[in-house]
């Protein structure tokens, strides 16, 4: 313990938001650009532009894998949703290998003709996704990673409120141009600002994934049998082994209908397709989650040469139910445009909070290094990770974006190239601060990510036809958004680097620094 209770809160604060702070960081920008997951894959899909839903896509598409994989034990159809029109089927040849995640193939039909839509291959905004509870690792690796994080980080909310007690003046306090004392003032008042978001989307975040963080109870009550557990508690239904009697499918759309009938109107979002050459295959349709806080499998069960109605998951047990609220509140599905907008400028406050947090740490000891007449390991090796981390992640993502248009078409394994710029441009991120002073690499960084950002629009006009000349005209503002988001995101890269370049002597130093700084919080004084 410190001097005191507040004091080694103070310290528990500082150092669990430092250690894993670059990681936070990462984890709350790809986190929260996959609230537009599906505006930002058909983004990266141009030739999507002109898709249109179509209410017998499931036919369509069943068709489809029908004629091109008949053979595969399980098919999986994702039905079209305002926003993202598209059907998109994935299934495994036991022949044929597979070529996607997990040796699965994934193939995008159009809605209206149930064709595959020659569209590039990419990642799209499923990269962001991912990364964010998987940063690219192994799964198993990235999940235990990232736990791990988000533990600490729900420390080092804990710790902060109660260092700051008094957290809610100190929201409403922001002192400019006075050094540590304006950085201090800047991460408290983002920080309050969604503290609750904070909080919550820290906690649902380790909720999602509490069966891998914490199975013990499973093994206790369950023992290896997991299909029971997942049956009895996520309304997962077991699986059937096919009966090697060939077997033709019933139509799909009348047992939709009933799936609807069942939902009280609600539509079908996925449909699972076990042994669909068998007689004894199974459809199971599971709702969509549009206007449902709870993300849970209410899903229906029809045998599938029949179309007899095997099951019906009813409402989830109570703990089941708040997993799934949870799970609900920290995707965001639920979430009308305007709430998610909310979201998006909430994860932006986790964003500047972290960032704000990391640079506070070098500020304050700032005239420690000025006392030594030298900058210690630590403290520069703070620096460069900060610079390559907080302005080399935003040059990253513009990167991405720009090997998406830039890339050949026909580029073999292309999505994986995708990702490959994405860290090639990060890395390059961390070569600067290495080599020059850190207020020139802060300046720099920043502006060749606002220059990025504002350019990308050309690029896209250069090399599609989804550009805002025709999209803005057409009223398509998924693609026409984007656009005008990217410029957005380059304005205030921007006026960060503008910020960042303005020579020390421009900020007018603080008056009466000897009482100021008796005033700083516990905080400031002890971390």
């Amino acid at each position: 313990m410190k001097e005191g209770f507040r004091q080694s809160m103070a310290w528990l604060h500082t150092w669990s938001g430092l250690v894993v702070g670059w990681i936070l960081f990462a984890v709350f920008v790809t986190g929260t650009l996959s609230y537009f997951r599906p505006e930002i894959s058909q983004w990266m899909r141009p030739e999507l532009r002109d898709v249109k839903a179509d209410a017998h896509a499931a036919s369509k598409a069943i068709a489809m894998l029908q004629e091109r994989a008949p053979n595969s034990p399980r098919w999986f159809i994702t039905l079209p949703e305002a926003r993202e029109p598209v059907v998109r089927v994935t299934f495994r040849d036991p022949n044929g290998g597979g070529e996607g995640r997990r040796g699965f193939k994934v193939a995008v039909l159009d809605p209206s003709t149930g064709e595959e839509v020659k569209a590039r291959e990419t990642r799209g905004g499923d990269f962001f996704y991912r990364f964010h509870f998987e940063l690219s690792m192994k799964p198993i690796w990235g999940r235990w990673v990232v736990g791990f994080c988000a533990m600490l980080m729900l420390v080092a909310i804990i710790s902060g409120v109660i260092t700051h007690k008094k957290i809610f003046k100190d929201f409403f306090t922001f002192r400019p141009k006075k050094g540590q004392r304006s950085w201090l003032d800047a991460h408290n008042a983002v920080g309050v600002l969604a503290l609750p978001y904070h909080a919550m989307i820290t906690y649902t975040g380790l909720v999602t994934l509490m069966f891998m963080y914490m199975p013990w109870g499973i093994e206790a009550n369950y023992s290896d049998n997991r299909e029971a557990f997942s049956k009895e508690a996520l309304g997962i239904a077991a699986e059937v082994k096919p009966a090697n009697q060939p077997g033709t499918l019933t139509d799909i759309e009348p047992l939709i209908e009933e799936a609807r009938r069942q939902w009280n109107g609600a539509h079908a979002a996925f449909i699972t397709i076990n042994n669909p050459s068998d007689i004894n295959s199974r459809i199971t349709i599971r709702r969509d989650t549009e206007g449902q806080l709870a993300n849970s499998n209410r899903n229906v069960v029809f045998a599938g040469t029949t179309g007899e109605l095997l099951s019906v998951a009813g409402e989830p047990a109570p703990a089941s139910q708040t997993r799934a609220v949870m799970f609900g509140l920290h995707m965001a599905t639920f979430s009308s445009t305007t709430l998610r907008w909310l979201f998006t400028l909430s994860g932006l406050g986790g964003i500047l909070m972290v960032a704000s947090g990391l640079v506070l740490w070098s500020v304050k000891r700032a005239p420690e290094r000025a006392k030594l007449g030298y900058t210690p390991f630590g403290h520069r090796l703070v620096e460069v990770l900060n610079i390559g981390v907080i302005t080399g992640l935003p040059v990253a993502v513009a990167a991405f974006f720009y090997a998406n248009r830039l890339l050949p078409v026909t580029l073999a394994e292309r999505p994986g190239w995708e990702v490959r710029v994405f860290f090639a441009a990060w890395l390059l991120s961390f070569v600067l601060p290495m080599i020059r002073p850190a207020r020139v690499a802060w300046t720099t960084q920043f502006v060749a990510g606002a220059a990025l950002f504002a350019a990308l629009p050309a690029i896209n006009a250069l090399t599609t036809q989804a550009h805002l000349g025709i999209t803005l005209a057409q009223g398509n503002w998924v693609y026409a958004g984007f656009d005008l988001t990217m410029l957005a995101i380059a304005t205030l890269l921007g006026l960060t680097g503008w910020y960042a370049s303005r020579p020390p002597g421009s900020r007018k130093p603080a008056k009466h620094k000897a009482s100021e700084r008796l005033n700083l919080p516990a905080e400031a004084e002890r971390a």
